[in-house]
Order: structure tokens, then sequence, then C-alpha cells
């Protein structure tokens, strides 16, 4: 690491000697800019942006505590070394209070200032070599806090947390939910049938959404959904729920717009509530508004305004005034394809709700019968599941005894659907756990290997990194780094306690290159470092 070194010296034969005189790359610096007093040296020192300060403590215009302070103040990163004249207790003790690093006294010698250089040098690479660690172990555990906060909205949306359990759930995660308005929001994002194996433009795409909704982290809330959709709970005043829930959309659809060629997208928005414990509520209309991403495909953002005419049933009630796309068999299929098993009735609901009057006819009826039940025969095929199989988990002859009526329809169609969505669940269930079981073999074989990661292991598997991640989440009840993580430490703990080996040498073989990293996870998961483990179990066999 080169680090950036500004001079600030009034005595130009001071200054010009330190400048030609220190073989500043040697050291491991590179001299940026220099001036004669504090004044002159701000706006260069702003514009330089140096990692060290060298400045006299005695110059006319603007003397070196004042500019130490100012700097401290604007870049309290920034490193000073301070030289002077003048071996006053004062000067030092008032050097100190600004966080100075080193008091050098003149005349400064050349191995004088080499030490300080070195000492700061060590101390600023110490110091970033923390702040890596601490942002490498925060992006291990981003996974986490994600699997958490999918656990915690599902409790709240089904209403399995009193009050006083959802804000103590928030208070031990460090989750801020304190807000007098929210609202909610679902987007979901998926490659077309058509275009192959466009999982890493999903990605992207999220990726893009993230960076937005995060630099207004004050604002919304991100957590994972499922496989393809993610939730964004919207924080505000009940004057800005709407600006900040149309900005939301708005962003989403001008980033998502982007990639509309190979993927498709959908977002959604509820209505806002001005309790916590009322987002279940919130849910539902969401979930009754997004539900329509089904029956308007080609309008990607969803609203309450924007379905309300799609909402409206037809008073005529004659046949040859129904919409033909609400009855397209392509409708259904795609609801078996992307549907979830809790959006089996809010979708029939909707799809009912279209053709309410039509039902009226025989005629009709008994054709939307017929196409309802082999759009769901022919789905199970082609999952592998044989006719008599489903017809088993169905009641065949329940719809022959139906009187007419659009609630008997609903009945059936929920049943129908139901039984063909848990035939698709099951048959990915079983993909995987398949899927798992290699991967569980593959961390056991790899787990040592530093370059392990999520996005190596969803590739090995042939599958999409979103999907993995969500499977490995809900199979083993924790993230894919957490599972790693723990199995790293527990080899680390028996090698530790089992074998004379060196710290470092125990990093290497669990995966970890970096000593210093290892240590930092160890105490992190298990509260103590490496070598005060090693001794407590070494004091526990005495």
């Amino acid at each position: 690491m080169t680090l950036k070194v500004f001079l600030v010296e009034d005595e130009s034969v001071v200054r010009e000697g330190l400048r030609d005189n220190i073989p500043w790359q040697q050291f491991g610096y590179r001299f940026v800019g220099e001036a004669g007093d504090g004044e002159m040296a701000l706006p260069l020192i702003r514009k330089t942006r140096p990692d060290v300060l060298i400045t006299d403590i005695k110059m006319p215009f603007m003397d070196g505590l004042t500019l130490s302070h100012i700097v401290g103040q604007e870049f309290p990163e920034m490193k000073i070394i301070i030289i002077s004249g003048y071996d006053d207790f004062e000067y030092a003790r008032q050097a100190i209070k600004e966080g100075v690093e080193q008091y050098l006294l003149k005349p400064i010698t050349r191995r004088t200032l080499q030490k300080a250089l070195t000492e700061v040098k060590e101390k600023i690479e110490s110091e970033q070599e923390q702040k890596n660690y601490l942002n490498k172990f925060q992006d291990d555990m981003h996974e986490y806090e994600q699997f958490f906060l999918r656990n915690f909205f599902e409790k709240v949306f089904a209403g399995q947390l009193s009050i006083q359990e959802i804000y103590e759930e928030a208070q031990k995660n460090s989750l801020d939910i304190n807000a007098p308005c929210y609202n909610l929001a679902l987007v979901t994002v998926q490659e077309k049938k058509n275009k192959g194996n466009a999982g890493g433009l999903c990605q992207k795409c999220y990726e893009e959404m993230m960076r937005f909704l995060l630099r207004f982290s004050g604002y919304y809330l991100v957590f994972r959904w499922n496989v393809n959709t993610y939730g964004i709970m919207i924080k505000g005043e009940p004057g800005n729920i709407a600006e900040r829930t149309n900005c939301c959309l708005e962003n989403i659809e001008q980033i998502c717009k982007k990639y509309e060629v190979d993927l498709d997208w959908y977002a959604a928005a509820g209505r806002p509530v001005e309790r916590f414990s009322l987002l279940s509520e919130c849910y539902r209309n969401l979930n009754h508004i997004f539900n329509y991403r089904f029956f308007e495909p080609s309008g990607h953002i969803l609203t309450k305004d924007i379905i309300s005419p799609l909402e409206a049933v037809s008073e005529e009630g004659a046949l040859e005034t129904v919409d033909t796309s609400k009855v397209n068999p392509e409708l259904l299929k795609g609801f078996l394809t992307d549907g979830q098993q809790e959006e089996v009735s809010e979708f029939v609901s909707n799809f009912i709700n279209g053709i309410k009057q039509a039902l009226q006819s025989k005629l009709f009826w008994d054709y939307l019968l017929l196409n309802v039940r082999f759009t769901a025969l022919a789905y199970v095929e082609s999952l592998g599941v044989t006719q008599e199989e489903f017809l088993r988990h169905i009641n065949v002859d329940y719809a022959q005894k139906m009187e007419i009526s659009a609630e008997n329809m609903q009945r059936y169609m929920e049943e129908i659907l139901t039984a063909a969505i848990e035939f698709r669940d099951k048959e990915n269930a079983n993909q995987g756990k398949k899927t798992l079981k290699k991967a569980l073999a593959y961390i056991e074989e790899n787990y040592m290997q530093e370059s392990l990661s999520l996005n190596e292991l969803a590739d090995t598997m042939e599958v999409s990194p979103n999907y993995f991640s969500a499977m490995f989440s809900q199979e083993m009840q924790m993230t894919f780094v957490e599972y790693v993580t723990e199995r790293r430490m527990e080899k680390a703990k028996k090698l530790l306690q089992e074998t004379d080996m060196r710290a470092s040498e125990i990093a290497l073989a669990v995966g970890y290159k970096n000593p210093h990293y290892f240590s930092f996870v160890f105490k992190k998961t298990q509260g103590c470092t490496p070598r005060e483990y090693r001794g407590g179990k070494e004091e526990e066999n005495n």
C-alpha cells in the first residue's frame, strides 16, 4: 500500500529539504503536495486528500493546530504529524486534543521522520485491515439478515406475533421499524420463457435495484420474499408515504425497463397503514393487487388505481361480451408455473370476477370446467405425474354434481389448481433435496478453499444463485454463509483442541488464507480468540 503525504511548512529551506531529501517511495509514500501555511494548504488538501499530513505548528495566517482541527473535522481518517521548534507542553497537549499521531521536535532527522512515517503507515494498514475484515464479515452476514427478515415478515403478515413480540424481535436484530406510516411493495424479476438462461441478468437487475433502495435505507427496508420476488417495506409520514411509494415504483420501473427484452418483471404496491401491526392487512391488499400480473402481463406496475377498471363486472351478462383472454388456457398455465400456494384463492377470485355473469350460461360453464381440468392435467403430466395419480387427489365427480354458480366454480378451481401446485412444489422439493445433497457433499470437500462461494456452488449445481440461496436457507434453516462458517469453526475448534498447529496453520486448513481474518471471524462467532479458546480447553483438562 502506497500512502499519499502532504507537507505544510512556512520555512522554505526546511520544506524543500524535507521534500527533496526524504526517499518517500522507499518509505511507502507518494509526495502529493506542499504549502507554506495552513490557509494555502487547506484547498490543496481538499483536492489531493492525502493519507498523512505533516505540518509545522507555528505558521502565519493559519497555524498547524488550527489546520489540524479543520482537517480532523473534514477528514477524520487522515493522520497528522506535527513538527515544532517549541518543546512546550501546552502545544503538545493541544496537539493530542486534536488527535495528532506524532509530535516531532526540530531539527527533524531522516531517521526520526522515517520512524514516525513507518509507525503511522503500520497504523493505517492495521485500521484498513480491520475495516476490510468488518466489511467482509458484514457482507457475509447480509444473507443471514435476509433470512431473518423473510421469517420475521412471514410471521407479521400471518398475524402470528403479538405487538410486544414484534418489537422484541425487531430490537433483538437491530431492525428499525419505527415510523408513523407504512406501506408494502413487491417486485418480481425472472427470465423470459423463450430467452434461455438469463439468471445473470436477473441478479444484475436486482443488484441495481438494491443499490437504489439502500441509498434511502431510512425509507425502504428490503427483504427476499421467494426465489424471484423481493418485498419492500416503505416507511414515512402520512403526508409523504404516497410520494415515497411512487418514487420506489418509478425507480424500479426505470431500472427494470433496461432489462425487459430478456426479463419479465412486475412491481406492485399496497395501501398505506398507520400501525406496524396492520401490515398484515396491507399485505392482503397488496397480494390481491400483485395477483393481477397474471391477468395483465403487459402492465408491469400494479396499484389499486390501475387494477380498479379490471375489477369491474359487466352488467349485461351476455356470453358474447366475455373477454376471451380471461379464459385463455395460457393464463392458467402461467399461474400454475409461477403462482404460489397462498395466491390460489386470490387468483381464482380475480379469474371468476371477470367472467361471473357469463357463468350463467350452461354452455360456457361446461367449457370452463373442461378447460380448467385439461389445462391442469396437461401441466402435471409435464411434471411426470400420471392422470390417474392426479385425479386421485381431486374429487372427479365433484364438478358434475355442482350447481351453476360463481361460488361453486371458485371452489372447484381452487381444488384443482391447489392440487396441481402441490405436485409442482413436491417435484421442486425433490429436485431441491437432490441438489442440496450434492451441495452439502461439495461443501464438505471444498470448505477449506477460501474461494468457495454461493455463486461458485450454484454454478456447479447448475442453478441460479437466487434459487440456490432461497432453497438452501429454506431446507437448512440457515444461510449458505452461516453453514460454511459453522463448518469451518467446528473444524478449527477440533484442531485447536487436538493439535499443536499454530493459528495461522489452522486458518489455512479451514479456508482462511489471512490468519488475522480467521481470528476476527472466530472471535465474532465463538466469543473468544483462538488462543483464548485453546487456553480455556487446556485449563479444563487440568
